[in-house]
């Protein structure tokens, strides 16, 4: 990780190259429980106000782009083999907390049918920090 600093504001950037991870999951839109393996190139970034009237205020980003393969725990269940993309945002100020994030999902099953999945997602938090209270909220996902 690199991380820069300099008049109260710091900066900080992760690169991922050829990072694995392994973890149970579900297969979007049927929920066929399984473990998923993603082998993927992403980055993080931030930027946080560290001192002064807004200290507390900044902003983060993350993308993952990659390969991955679903394995059901039922082994007469389909498979799937695929892409993937996500990204995801944060910008927090003294008053509010503002995220999305996005996922897109690409896959051929073992018996050769795709897996198409879309996801958005936003929440709007305002009255931070004594009187939250979430204006906008939406999760919408789609299969095709």
């Amino acid at each position: 990780m690199t991380a820069a600093s300099g008049a109260g504001v710091v900066h900080f950037k992760q690169v991922f190259h050829d990072a694995t991870q392994t973890f149970p999951s579900t297969v979007p839109c049927t929920g066929v429980p399984g473990n998923v393996t993603l082998n993927y190139n992403g980055v993080v970034h931030g930027m946080f106000l560290t001192s002064g009237h807004a200290a507390g205020t900044g902003k983060f980003t993350a993308t993952q782009t990659g390969t991955f393969v679903f394995v059901p725990d039922n082994s007469s269940l389909v498979s799937y083999t695929g892409k993937f993309t996500t990204w995801f945002g944060n910008s927090v100020n003294l008053k509010s907390n503002i995220s999305s994030s996005t996922l897109t999902i690409h896959a051929i099953g073992s018996d050769g049918s795709t897996l198409k999945f879309h996801d958005v997602m936003h929440i709007t938090i305002i009255g931070l920090p004594n009187n939250p209270s979430v204006v906008v909220s939406f999760d919408k996902p789609s299969c095709g």
